[in-house]
């Protein structure tokens, strides 16, 4: 009875762990993004030489690293947690690649993300519904949207392409500003 109790106590206070990553400021919890799935969302984006690209939520980096290392692109993380910044931002140092990508500790739902050419997100629908107004305030017309796995409520995708990771399947949306309705 006492081992039960002990793993009833070790579920609830994981669950509760949990809960309370995902809040007002935090909009997910923290689950990278397999590579192959990086690569087929920056694809999606159609990203290139030249463009800026914004990953909120950005982890560890390997968003904003890819699309500087493998399209050529200026990038710009935005990531809560500080732990993770400080690991993203030695990622970028150790890689050289400190004057093509930017790793910030802020919260998507107020970044200005008005130099993106790109923003990727791997956020809850939810928490999608929350980071809208803000994409909506600051993107310019022809800007796309990537999203990972949950849609934008509200908006119609251009494109919804599928990745494979593993045994995991992925369904990547892909919207235009300016043609979002």
């Amino acid at each position: 009875m006492r081992a039960f109790s002990i793993a009833l106590a070790v579920a609830v206070c994981s669950i509760s762990a949990v809960a309370q990553q995902i809040g007002a400021e935090n909009l997910a919890p923290d689950i990278p993004t397999p590579q192959i799935v990086v690569d087929r969302m920056l694809e999606a984006g159609r990203v290139k030489p030249g463009d800026t690209v914004y990953d909120l939520g950005s982890g560890d980096g390997r968003v904003v690293i890819t699309a500087a290392q493998k399209f050529g692109a200026k990038a710009v993380g935005i990531e809560l947690r500080s732990d993770l910044c400080r690991v993203a931002n030695e990622r970028v140092k150790a890689l050289g690649l400190q004057n093509r990508v930017q790793i910030v500790q802020g919260n998507a739902l107020r970044a200005d993300v008005s130099a993106a050419d790109v923003v990727t997100m791997y956020f809850l629908t939810s928490s999608n519904e929350l980071v809208r107004p803000n994409l909506e305030k600051y993107l310019k017309p022809g800007a796309r949207v990537v999203s990972n796995q949950f849609p934008i409520k509200g908006w119609k995708p251009v494109e919804t392409v599928k990745a494979k990771s593993g045994r995991m399947d992925y369904a990547i949306y892909v919207y235009e500003i300016g043609h979002t309705k």
